[in-house]
């Protein structure tokens, strides 16, 4: 039996424009309005759908996600400038974290935590947890 693929992850945002104008400079992609209130952006075969609930014909709106949502880009010191151009709240420096990724955190405009992480440096659980101490790395 296959593994099961995760091919969407919905992000609630408030006003679809300004998501689509945050995400789409964070991540460096246009992404596709596929209804009035859903804008698809293609992350490497998972979609991240930012939803307004309002803009499309619900009657109440949604709050933020309780958990980050996690993005692999390769190029994580100009990710890092994008995030805090975009208008991030909140936005951490890059570190190394204690389990080996180069990341930084993030909220976005609506609320919702974010977190990039350098490609490189992804662990997916194939190879054994090593311990080692936090490190900050130098990031902007």
């Amino acid at each position: 039996m296959a593994a099961p693929r995760l091919f969407r992850v919905i992000v609630p945002v408030s006003d679809i424009e300004s998501a689509v104008a945050f995400y789409g400079r964070v991540l460096g992609a246009t992404g596709t309005r596929v209804s009035s209130g859903r804008h698809y952006f293609d992350c490497g075969g998972t979609i991240l759908a930012c939803y307004d609930a309002l803009a499309d014909g619900d009657p109440t709106p949604t709050g933020p996600s309780p958990g980050h949502v996690y993005f692999s880009v390769d190029d994580l010191e100009a990710a890092h400038e994008r995030a805090g151009a975009a208008g991030c709240r909140e936005l951490s420096s890059i570190e190394v974290q204690p389990w080996g990724e180069r990341s930084f955190y993030a909220l976005d405009p609506f609320g919702n935590p974010i977190c990039l992480v350098d490609s490189r440096t992804l662990f997916t659980g194939d190879r054994p947890y090593e311990p080692r101490a936090p490190s900050s790395a130098s990031g902007s």
